[in-house]
């Protein structure tokens, strides 16, 4: 019965015109590969190739017998090699780096595709720049950089919300959103008690200033809870509002744990993106963090 290696080593000897080279490529001896080519030779019943000064040179047989094996080989050890790759990428250790405060909603989904993963969390900027130095393989971030030593692509969108907690009365709201009175609006939302996952609110500024054209919000942060996906988790069980990304909330405003207040069309979406340095061994586990953040952003 034929042996897949002989023809691997045929294939190797074919290509180098050389013994020896043919057995550093193949990480075995030269005496491996001579034995190899002498079974393969006593299987097809002729010579396949004829020494010379230097190396080897095919016999007309080996000519043949390349062009009949050489397609289907090639077609197997990419198999192979695909194979491999995918168990090793399920297997290693990859770092990726996102916002503590999407981590929920967008870091853990690759959780029950990848056996270890280092995360780490901080803004825009500083995973940039760790992915750009190469200490870090991958980075989810919502801010696109100009450089040509890192791939970048858009996963999908985002935008900020108003939600409330299921027990709030809204109907009063709804109605004043209704007659668009900036005025009455504001002053209902100045009247509620807010949550916001930072001191300095830049979620509920940013709204502000798109939905009602102002810098700086008359409302006051009764309760700060630094962690977003924590204090949307203690607003659905108390009486309040906050601004959120609309991914985080989805699942909650699903299961009737918070309420969509306000989606506002003045308040703009903003891009995400899956950042990764150059390197051809991370192009798979590239493809496979973007489809399940595509999933999760559709």
């Amino acid at each position: 019965m034929v042996n897949l290696e002989w023809y691997r080593t045929f294939k190797s000897v074919y290509k180098n015109g050389n013994f020896s080279l043919a057995a550093k490529e193949l990480f075995i001896s030269q005496p491996a590969v001579s034995q190899q080519i002498s079974m393969l030779e006593a299987h097809v019943g002729y010579k396949l190739f004829n020494r010379k000064s230097k190396g080897v040179e095919p016999t007309d047989y080996a000519k043949l017998l390349n062009n009949l094996i050489i397609d289907a080989l090639d077609r197997l050890e990419n198999v192979e090699n695909g194979f491999r790759a995918k168990a090793s990428d399920a297997n290693r250790l990859i770092s990726v780096g996102i916002s503590k405060n999407l981590f929920a909603r967008l870091g853990s989904v690759l959780i029950p595709k990848f056996d270890f993963i280092d995360f780490s969390f901080h803004d825009n900027d500083t995973l940039f720049e760790l992915v750009d130095a190469k200490k870090l393989d991958f980075a989810i971030i919502t801010k696109q950089f100009d450089t040509f030593d890192t791939i970048q692509e858009i996963v999908g969108k985002i935008k900020l919300v108003m939600v409330s907690s299921p027990q709030l009365d809204i109907n009063d709201f709804k109605l004043k959103l209704k007659t668009k009175n900036s005025s009455d609006i504001e002053q209902w939302l100045n009247e509620q008690k807010w949550y916001s996952h930072d001191a300095r609110i830049p979620h509920v500024k940013l709204f502000w200033l798109h939905v009602f054209n102002k810098k700086r919000p008359s409302m006051v942060a009764n309760y700060i809870i630094p962690n977003e996906s924590e204090m949307l988790r203690v607003l659905s069980k108390n009486n309040g509002i906050g601004i959120t990304w609309n991914c985080n909330a989805k699942e909650l405003i699903e299961e009737g744990k918070l309420q969509l207040l306000w989606d506002s069309k003045e308040m703009p979406s903003i891009d995400v993106f899956l950042l990764s340095g150059k390197n051809s061994n991370l192009s798979p586990i590239f493809e496979t963090i973007a489809g399940e953040l595509k999933q999760v952003l559709k």
